[in-house]
């Protein structure tokens, strides 16, 4: 057993010496002149750096002009914004008024499935859910206090009451591009 561990021993010993007589010293001679040559041979450009630009600071004159921060001015604007708040947000759905069948119904499901005149003045045939319901300028339908403002031979304009990004509600204006030149009747939904 002593022997095994001794030639182990003995063969690690000449290993690490061959690993070691590898990095000894080498001729660098012939790699030290080629990149002398190298450094002669290459020629070194820069670019002159330009002038750095003028600054000219500017002068704040306080002399005749308007305080920025004014706690008056500051107090102006804010009643501004409230008031402007406040007459925007005056329009508010009517929760008092008796709400009428077609609220209960979101306006994708209610069809336009006809119109007539009755006395002089355009009726539209609402269909939803298999009934058919008769709906004059005035009426309301859908779930966002929709107001009919018009009815013609192809479509209903619906105003809806919703709320903006800053939560305040609003009505919501049909768009005159949206009539239709088709003569069939269009779903309800589709006549903003």
């Amino acid at each position: 057993m002593k022997s095994d561990a001794w030639l182990r021993w003995a063969a690690t010993i000449g290993a690490t010496g061959a690993v070691l007589a590898g990095c000894g010293t080498s001729d660098e001679t012939e790699l030290k002149t080629w990149m002398n040559s190298v450094k002669q041979s290459t020629k070194v450009t820069t670019q002159p750096v330009p002038p750095p630009k003028e600054f000219a600071p500017f002068v704040y004159d306080n002399a005749g002009a308007v305080e920025p921060f004014d706690p008056q001015k500051i107090l102006m604007a804010v009643a501004r914004q409230q008031q402007a708040r406040a007459s925007a947000s005056a329009v508010k759905p009517d929760l008092e008024r008796r709400r009428e069948v077609l609220e209960g119904f979101p306006l994708d499901q209610i069809r336009m499935v006809g119109m007539m005149h009755q006395r002089g003045t355009n009726v539209a045939l609402l269909e939803t859910n298999g009934s058919t319901h008769m709906v004059r300028v005035g009426n309301y339908l859908g779930q966002n206090f929709g107001l009919v403002t018009r009815i013609s031979e192809t479509e209903l304009l619906v105003k809806e009451i919703v709320q903006d990004a800053a939560g305040e509600a609003r009505r919501t204006q049909p768009d005159p591009t949206a009539s239709s030149a088709s003569t069939r009747p269009r779903p309800a939904a589709e006549c903003f």
